[in-house]
């Protein structure tokens, strides 16, 4: 049923009954719909298939709406705020080949790690006078697994006489699953003022669908003086964190306002439409790095892998590098650090009964006390700079 409150679709039971009522009201009240009688067996068996398709129906529904549609659904929505989903991508790196000088490994030299996670070179290399060489390799498939720690590429898949040992010397990082339903959702929210044109919001949102960024801001100033910044009268300075200074500033061009001064410390020249070139500035947020100190006191339900989940989910809420390589964007500009948040993500963790946390912007002061962020910074984390310490948890 579709009213003014929504869709709301009939289950088997309701089905049931309604058909139940209809066959009594047709054939009199002493008509036997039993589960056992024929006309039952036979309403039950409609009623069946009937549920699916209001099953079917719901989902239809809700699949055109971003809070409740799901995958490819969800996919197609993102084109009305002009976002798509993040696909899953590629680890890449470098591996140190040896072998005998003036030998030639093809593309495609194929290279992997003890637990068979395998790597492809992708481009041509000849062994110099030495003997040895670093080429690129990519991961032979899509996602999370492809990132891995120096020094374990150490296998040649198809060994030849002339290529002797390899070893990665630097990790092999850039692999991401493709990106969830719940990220694509906050993506989604963060761009949907992006859909008009000539304001703070309008701008804000062009540049946060550009590939690579993870937060922005846009600062105005509609005064006739200075600001205390600097910004000039009727300007705007955009503040950007990751994604191409290109890219940024054809964004910035597509929505800024003709005749509104943009502002910042990085200046490109992008041609507009009519093959004019206009000078568009804007510049990079400032990074408040997080480091961090937490204290799980657990129970008997915290996992093996306990600290490094909650690593995990401390570089999810605030952003920055997670453990497997993975770049979160996190806390929005402008977002101060709040402790009791952070012990909230923590909390989600299984077995966690109590934290204690501490904050640094330096690794050197730590401190029980929340991290105060401008407008114009960004906080970021790594999982590099989380130290977690458990203990049992005696009540």
């Amino acid at each position: 049923m579709l009213d003014e409150k929504g869709f709301k679709r009939k289950r088997f039971d309701d089905l049931i009954d309604e058909m139940e009522d209809k066959s009594k009201e047709a054939y009199g009240d002493r008509i036997n719909t039993s589960a056992l009688s024929p006309l039952g067996i036979f309403l039950r068996i409609v009623a069946w298939f009937l549920a699916i398709l209001y099953a079917l129906a719901e989902k239809v529904y809700y699949s055109g709406y971003v809070n409740t549609a799901e995958g490819v659904s969800l996919d197609r929505l993102g084109p009305h705020v002009g976002v798509s989903r993040i696909l899953a991508q590629y680890a890449v790196g470098n591996v140190t080949l040896t072998g005998t000088p003036g030998y030639t490994v093809a593309a495609g030299f194929l290279v992997s790690t003890d637990t068979d996670i395998q790597y492809e070179t992708t481009s041509d290399a000849t062994f110099p006078a030495s003997g040895s060489m670093t080429v690129p390799v990519e991961a032979m498939e899509a996602g999370l697994s492809g990132n891995v720690p120096e020094g374990t590429v150490t296998i040649i898949v198809n060994p030849v006489p002339e290529v002797t040992a390899v070893n990665n010397t630097t990790a092999i990082l850039g692999g991401r699953d493709k990106e969830t339903d719940p990220e694509f959702r906050d993506k989604f929210s963060l761009s949907v003022a992006g859909g008009g044109s000539a304001t703070g919001d309008a701008i804000r949102g062009a540049v946060l669908r550009v590939t690579g960024v993870r937060a922005a801001a846009v600062i105005i100033n509609n005064t006739r003086n200075d600001d205390a910044d600097g910004r000039p009268p009727k300007s705007y300075e955009v503040y950007a964190l990751g994604g191409s200074d290109e890219d940024i500033a054809n964004a910035i061009l597509e929505r800024g306002a003709a005749g509104i001064e943009s502002y910042g410390k990085i200046s490109i020249q992008v041609k507009d439409l009519s093959g004019n070139l206009q000078p568009i500035k804007f510049s990079r947020a400032e990074v408040v790095p997080v480091h961090i100190k937490i204290q799980v006191y657990k129970s008997t339900a915290y996992p093996s892998d306990g600290d490094d989940r909650v690593k995990s989910k401390l570089v999810r809420f605030i952003g920055g590098t997670d453990l497997d390589g993975t770049v979160y964007a996190g806390l929005s500009m402008g977002e101060d650090v709040v402790m009791m948040r952070l012990a909230s993500a923590a909390y989600a963790i299984a077995g966690v009964e109590d934290v204690i946390i501490e904050l640094s912007t330096n690794g050197v002061s730590y401190g029980p006390h929340n991290l105060v962020v401008d407008v114009q910074q960004v906080a970021q984390t790594s999982a590099a700079w989380i130290e977690v310490t458990h203990h049992d948890f005696s009540g």
